[in-house]
């Protein structure tokens, strides 16, 4: 368990969207983020009280939260001091980078000297089957997206929020670091060995109640060289009823590749059904999922009235406007 409330390592995060994992518990988990502690260079900014270390174990921290997702899940060398000094000041460390914090041996020792714990949470903890492809009681719902980064986890989890407020049956299934770290469970999706990956989704979203709905955070995009294999284990794994395509409508290009360009939503949208019917002939896509957070309050309207017209589809900001349209969608199914 990890020990809350969390101080936010944004470290020297590069610009607001390489501190997703921050900003995803500072919006879904408020009351556990006490504050964040930035390092010189860092141009990441959660709005929260910044902090040093004695600041915040003064004000009850318990863990040193590591909330950057950078390329390739990295510790930075030039962090290492401010992590062994948070174990000194009594602080557990907590990450879900992909290079593991028990695998630095500073830390390690520093943990044992101190008698602190470090939680690595990208690191599977179920030894998952091979997928079946049976189909399984209950519906389920996946977010896909046209990039990497796009708003799935946040769809996923106001639709989960709305619809138990409905009094419908669902649960936000958890697949990546962040979401973990909400939740509190899940399945670290990109550090499943592949051959078990859509089996991994299939133990995550296993039989329920006919009218009960996973709501499966997405990874990745099809579209995208670098992560469209885990894309693809959730979309075989999930077998999904129901599909939101999910957009971020400033990008010219794909994350971390400009030499690839955005997607279309419909070329998203087509693609992700012809996998996702593979495994549920009877999939749909219900909705488009639109992150405005970059538009003013005329331009997301108009963002959202352009797409809705085109795609014929509810569009939505579900952070900033709600998913009540999306649900909707749902239940009409």
């Amino acid at each position: 368990m990890i020990e809350a409330p969390y101080l936010l390592f944004l470290g020297d995060a590069h610009d607001q969207l390489a501190a997703k994992v921050a900003l995803g518990i500072r919006d879904w988990r408020p009351e556990v983020a006490r504050g964040q502690l930035r390092m010189k260079g860092c141009r990441a900014d959660l709005g929260l009280p910044d902090m040093t270390l004695a600041e915040a174990k003064a004000a009850g921290v318990r863990t040193l939260v590591i909330g950057v997702a950078n390329r390739g899940g990295v510790i930075a060398e030039s962090w290492l001091k401010v992590l062994v000094d948070a174990l000194a000041e009594g602080m557990d460390l907590a990450s879900g980078l992909h290079n593991l914090l028990r695998d630095e041996p500073v830390l390690a020792e520093a943990a044992r000297r101190f008698g602190r714990k470090l939680h690595d949470v990208r690191v599977p903890s179920v030894k998952y089957p091979i997928a079946n492809g049976v189909r399984r009681a209950g519906r389920r719902l996946l977010a896909v997206g046209t990039d990497c980064s796009a708003g799935k986890m946040y769809t996923t989890l106001a639709m989960a929020r709305e619809m138990r407020a409905r009094g419908m049956k669902a649960d936000f299934r958890a697949t990546g670091q962040t979401g973990i770290l909400i939740s509190g469970d899940g399945v670290p999706l990109d550090a499943v060995i592949a051959d078990f990956m859509a089996g991994a989704i299939e133990w995550l979203t296993p039989d329920a109640d006919p009218d009960h709905w996973d709501l499966i955070e997405g990874q990745g995009s099809l579209h995208h060289v670098s992560y469209a294999g885990v894309t693809l284990a959730l979309i075989h794994g999930g077998q999904p009823d129901a599909l939101v395509v999910c957009h971020e409508p400033t990008r010219t290009h794909m994350r971390g590749l400009p030499h690839y360009p955005l997607p279309s939503l419909e070329a998203t949208r087509d693609l992700a059904l012809a996998h996702a019917r593979l495994a549920n002939p009877g999939c749909r896509a219900v909705g488009v999922s639109i992150n405005t957070q970059y538009l003013g309050e005329a331009e997301a309207k108009a963002c959202l009235a352009e797409v809705e017209t085109r795609m014929g589809l509810p569009a939505v900001d579900p952070f900033r406007m709600g998913p009540g349209r999306l649900v909707d969608a749902l239940a009409a199914l």
